[in-house]
């Protein structure tokens, strides 16, 4: 089996001047943040050849950014706020009419009518779930095409420096709920429900999570005074800069965070230190922005988290029956999670109801389930699920007392009700041979009553060394594929990347494959035949060509760079001279519109070269190229 070549299907760019707005053809280029496990990658291919790399490229980008971004976000009301957050919603239930939004805050943020519906159905708990009191949980739907976001460069700047597993989606909204229900005998219903809903790009439920905690519990009591002030603390927020520690002023109370970058270490977690406050304010330091209580998450199938491992980084359909919308949110975050540092490709929805827009696509018979992993509540999805050939059925999340017990693997057709008793129904036999060692470890953590962190810290390490094993050789064979320095000519197109052979990765694992850094016994050509096949190996290949295709690209101009451009000028027709300077001037507005990983001394460089041939051509020629390509 033979993929296209990596290099296939990427049209040269052509001048264009509004989309490389906001900074000089020779202004700061920041590499793009890794893609696949881009830290990972870097490591096992060791130092790139050519002068001058993406590392310090992505330092000195790191530096300048930010102050520039702060002070476009500062131009309009609202910016900073949409840096964050698309909007806030409340959520209530009318007698005649169901579910409502109430209240959508700034009044300017739009939302259709299909999105409305959405939040409306997706902010409550289903009625079975009984979840008496205050509630939290998110979920995650599809955003309406064809909306324009203002902030788009400025966030597209952002998001480069994250982690591939954080960058955003453009194409779905996370909504973070708090939900209230209450006896109140003063309402014809007996109760009071309602939810606080806050709608984001961002993937940062722990952060989120924090925020609602702080201003849900007060905004029920003071209403829709307190959400505006609490919409304008979000409006002075700093933007969401990776890597810096950043202070958010949310109603008296500071949080203190930071959101990681590509460049950090896998399974690093930078300590972000509770300084005192001079002033009055509390300040709350936040160990992560986007974890979640891993341990807690996995308990109840507590002996299948490798099985499952190996589900989630097949694509597999995979339906999370829970209680509640707490229990299935948190469940299909973990399960996302576990194989970070690898992006899930697929679809994923936290909370999914049957009022859900997509509800007939995910839920249809006529064809096989897609790819994607459903966190439900209503007892109808155990009928219309039961076709799907992986269902974990869990129960209330407590973290043990004791030693969780062995609980076999059970076959679906003893999957009748919601109430069928928590497990995996599965018939899926794993590739890998199961790790008894993780699972004595969990098991002592819990009789020795260690704290669900450090369980989760060893959980999270387990599933990292897992997927680092699994994907290295990847990585391996991948960076085989780049040309030689030597094949990257000034006067010639950059050389193409060789093209990926499933045979060709297979004949490598034998001496290069999981073995060297995996104790783990079994079927790895087998695991690794079925991810080849994958959505999650689909989006890493296409991230790992990108980015290999922009290194080979910035060592291109690094070549040109090189040369001694005037000189070759002066021995060739002004037609030639012209054809070469505009050329030269496509390459530096590429290196601008892809963010090519380029120092910016060699974009300068190539700027000082284009002048000076330019100054050496007749004045009406100068003219003309003077303008041509720079606006």
């Amino acid at each position: 089996m033979v993929w296209p070549p990596l290099g296939a299907g990427l049209a040269p760019p052509t001048p264009s001047g509004s989309r490389g707005r906001g900074r000089g053809a020779a202004g700061h280029v920041t590499p793009r943040g890794g893609a696949g496990v881009g830290a990972m990658s870097r490591r096992e291919r060791g130092p790139e050849p050519g002068p001058g790399g993406a590392e310090a490229a992505a330092e000195d980008a790191a530096l300048a950014e930010p102050e520039s971004l702060d002070q476009c976000l500062s131009l309009l009301p609202w910016d900073r706020f949409s840096a964050w957050l698309h909007c806030v919603c409340v959520v209530g239930f009318d007698l005649e009419l169901g579910q409502a939004v109430e209240v959508i805050y700034p009044p300017h943020s739009k939302l259709t009518d299909k999105e409305k519906t959405n939040i409306c159905y997706l902010s409550f708990p289903d009625s079975n779930s009984g979840c008496l009191g205050d509630t939290q949980f998110c979920f995650r739907f599809r955003r309406s095409p064809g909306r324009k976001v203002s902030l788009c460069c400025f966030l597209d700047q952002l998001d480069r420096d994250l982690p591939v597993y954080l960058k955003k989606d453009s194409a779905y909204y996370y909504g973070y709920v708090y939900f209230r229900q209450v006896r109140d005998k003063s309402l014809k219903r007996g109760y009071f429900q309602k939810s606080l809903v806050l709608i984001s790009k961002l993937p940062y439920v722990h952060l989120f999570r924090t925020m609602l905690k702080q201003i849900a519990p007060e905004y029920f009591e003071k209403s829709a005074a307190f959400l505006e002030a609490v919409c304008s603390d979000v409006d002075r927020w700093p933007p969401p800069v990776p890597g810096k520690v950043l202070q958010l002023p949310i109603m008296g109370v500071i949080m203190k965070l930071r959101i990681p970058t590509y460049r950090d270490k896998p399974g690093t977690t930078p300590i972000v230190q509770n300084m005192h406050q001079a002033d009055a304010q509390i300040s709350m330091a936040l160990p992560t922005v986007h974890e979640v209580d891993l341990f807690r998450c996995f308990c109840p199938v507590f002996f299948h988290i490798q099985m499952l491992w190996e589900l989630v980084l097949l694509g597999e359909p995979l339906v999370v029956m829970a209680p509640s919308p707490a229990e299935s949110s948190e469940t299909v975050l973990a399960l996302v999670s576990c194989i970070s540092p690898l992006k899930y490709c697929s679809d994923f929805r936290p909370y999914f109801t049957i009022h859900d827009s997509e509800f007939k696509e995910y839920t249809t018979r006529t064809q096989a389930p897609p790819s994607v992993i459903l966190g439900v509540t209503n007892p109808f999805f155990a009928k219309t699920l039961q076709h799907w050939p992986h269902i974990i059925r869990i129960g209330d999340i407590k973290l043990p007392g004791e030693v969780p017990k062995q609980v076999k693997v059970k076959k679906l057709k003893n999957l009748k009700t919601l109430d069928s008793k928590p497990g995996v129904y599965t018939s899926y036999k794993p590739y890998l041979n199961k790790d008894e060692e993780i699972v004595k470890q969990l098991q002592k953590g819990v009789q020795q009553k260690r704290p669900t962190e450090a369980q989760s810290v060893i959980l999270r390490r387990y599933f990292l060394e897992l997927t680092e094993s699994f994907i290295i050789p990847l990585e391996r064979y991948v960076a085989s594929l780049m040309p030689l320095q030597k094949c990257i000519s000034p006067w010639k197109s950059p050389p193409q990347l060789r093209q990926f052979s499933q045979d060709d990765f297979m004949k490598t694992l034998e001496k290069a494959g999981p073995q060297l850094t995996s104790g783990l016994k079994g079927d790895w050509i087998g695991l690794y035949r079925h991810f080849l096949k994958s959505p999650n190996f689909d989006g890493w290949f296409r991230s790992r060509q990108k980015e290999m295709t922009q290194k080979l690209e910035a060592l291109h101009l690094e070549a040109l760079c090189n040369e001694n451009l005037v000189f070759w000028s002066q021995k060739h027709t002004e037609v030639e001279t012209v054809d070469l300077v505009l050329k030269l001037k496509n390459k530096l507005l590429q290196a601008d519109r892809e963010h090519l990983p380029v120092k910016t001394d060699t974009l300068k460089k190539l700027q000082t070269h284009i002048n000076d041939i330019i100054l050496a051509l007749p004045d009406d020629l100068q003219d003309i190229l003077l303008k041509t390509g720079t606006t």
